[in-house]
């Protein structure tokens, strides 16, 4: 009868097993490009949030005729919100938040601002109502960085004074809890009264 080596169990036990990931990166890296591509698309078609990560981390924007949509369907994905959480620090999608401004930047700089506006003033309702359902408003800061987009075009855009004056106007009056935007907004109105007066 044949002794087992006194070592043999303490090599076998010292072994890290693989990580998750690096066992499936190894299977990845046999795959075609185009497989790897299709089963990508595949997931992102099924999952709205991986779709928004993949566009953004590969800088893919929308066709110019789904932007508007896209940014729609971006700003109901965040400022959405479960009702039984209400009160509290719910979670919230910090991506599509991303996505919004990315969208509303887009848009601007394609010439279509006052879409842009419009969509802002959406922002601002659904937003300023997750605000105010929230306990703390942590997405305030990216809700607010949403809106700088528009608010900081409108600074130096050719529209009349009297259709940026009415935007600000409807935008403090959307803002439900009285304080996104606030200053930026007031100094935006300011700055078009002078213009609207001289």
């Amino acid at each position: 009868m044949s002794s087992r080596p006194s070592g043999s169990s303490q090599a076998v036990s010292s072994q890290q097993p693989a990580e998750p990931a690096s066992v499936l990166r190894q299977a990845l890296m046999r795959r075609k490009k185009a497989e790897l591509v299709d089963m990508l698309v595949e997931l992102a078609e099924r999952d709205r949030g991986m779709l928004r990560q993949l566009t953004a981390r590969f800088d893919v924007a929308p066709p110019p005729h789904e932007l508007l949509s896209a940014t729609r369907q971006a700003i109901v994905d965040a400022t959405a919100f479960d009702v039984r959480q209400i009160n509290r620090n719910f979670a919230y999608d910090r991506a599509a938040y991303g996505e919004v401004k990315r969208n509303l930047s887009r848009l601007i700089g394609s010439g279509q601002l006052r879409p842009a506006m419009t969509l802002a003033l959406e922002l601002m309702k659904r937003g300023s109502y997750q605000v105010e359902m929230s306990d703390e408003g942590m997405m305030t800061g990216e809700l607010e960085a949403c809106l700088s987009e528009v608010i900081g075009a409108l600074k130096t855009c050719d529209m009349p004074a009297s259709e940026v004056l009415a935007w600000c106007s409807t935008m403090r009056k959307t803002d439900q809890v009285g304080f996104i935007a606030r200053g930026p907004i007031e100094a935006l109105q300011s700055h078009w009264q002078r213009i609207a007066t001289s």
